[in-house]
């Protein structure tokens, strides 16, 4: 696989109940289970007090680094637990996950990254199943039945152009109008977008989408640029005047500072999950749970959407409003993501 890159897993102690040898391994994960599981009327109140008596917590996250920092500081303020953080793209957040469990060093406490690889981590048997209030309030989709992670907010792709390089008129409708000649040497596309890829493909028809992604590359071209916030920035100085494949909230708020760049879709707008998970193996698992239930909570939803993130709770307004929405089935494409990121190789980057 290119992206979900496995390390080898070395299996956990066995617990050993009322134990003297009783690890401190073994009780963390008891008590993460515990904690997870509990649903009483003070579940908040003992995930406070025990995040307090821990003071500290250990994040490994994507988002990035001013909406994480907007985040964590908002959690410090409010609980008085000190959030300590290691920021990466979404693989390096798995594969170090991964290691350190496989040398059984008891890091991490909290997951935040993309659903894909949460749910890589999830079959490793890496995350602790939760029991929230917040799932009630959830979207569909927003959580697996194993309940080992869940969403909390959506990453919308979105074609964002130039405005002093495209009029609004003449945007495409469909993705058949990008056949265009007019287009031709106007396009980009971020060079990880598999997900994306995958989702626009199946929903035309497999053969009928590789058809025409073939005949788009062939015809008009792909400007294929690494990272969304570079081809974002591509499409402000209008070097690519339109871009297939931007995260909804970069153009809005690039456009917001005066930016010459604004956004449209082509319906249905894809989307991927990014959630919040427990390590199993948390050190602190009270702090972990609490942060957990921060993130899901309405007034976090809020503020990201304040910020051009898609909410899961259907209580939380959206800032793409009535715009439909594709969510993208995470466990099909991790079962299937071998095939289609070597697809996504020779279509889009390989021109065949």
């Amino acid at each position: 696989m290119k992206r979900l890159f496995f390390l080898p897993v070395l299996g956990f102690c066995s617990l050993f109940f009322l134990c003297a040898g009783f690890t401190a391994a073994a009780q963390n994960k008891t008590a993460a289970a515990a904690i997870g599981a509990y649903d009483g009327p003070d579940r908040m109140e003992r995930l406070i007090a025990g995040a307090k008596k821990e003071g500290t917590l250990n994040l490994y996250t994507s988002i990035a680094a001013s909406d994480v920092s907007l985040m964590t500081g908002e959690f410090e303020k409010k609980y008085g637990v000190k959030v300590v953080v290691w920021r990466a793209a979404n693989d390096k957040v798995l594969q170090r996950t991964m290691a350190e469990q496989a040398a059984r060093r008891n890091n991490v406490d909290a997951v935040q990254i993309a659903s894909l690889e949460l749910e890589a981590l999830a079959r490793e048997n890496a995350l602790q199943e939760e029991n929230s209030p917040a799932f009630a309030h959830l979207m569909p989709g927003a959580v697996p039945r194993h309940r080992q992670w869940a969403a909390h907010y959506l990453n919308v792709w979105v074609q964002a152009y130039n405005t002093q390089k495209v009029r609004q008129d003449e945007l495409p409708k469909t993705y058949a109008d990008l056949l265009d000649p007019r287009w031709k040497g106007k396009l980009g596309i971020e060079a990880n977008n598999e997900e994306w890829f995958y989702s626009v493909v199946e929903g035309m028809g497999e053969s009928a989408g590789l058809k025409f992604f073939r005949d788009l590359v062939a015809g008009n071209g792909l400007s294929v640029r690494e990272g969304h916030s570079l081809l974002n920035n591509m499409v402000i100085s209008g070097e690519v005047p339109l871009a297939l494949t931007v995260y909804n909230y970069m153009p809005e708020q690039a456009r917001a500072k005066g930016a010459p760049i604004d956004w449209f879709v082509i319906e249905p707008a894809i989307a991927r999950a990014n959630g919040i998970a427990v390590s199993r193996q948390a050190p602190h698992p009270y702090a972990a749970t609490l942060f957990y239930e921060f993130v899901l909570s309405q007034d976090v939803q809020r503020m990201m959407s304040k910020n051009g993130y898609v909410p899961t709770d259907r209580n939380v307004a959206s800032p793409l409003k009535n715009i439909p929405i594709s969510l993208i089935d995470t466990g099909k494409m991790l079962d299937s993501e071998e095939k289609w990121t070597s697809v996504f190789n020779k279509v889009i980057k390989g021109g065949r």
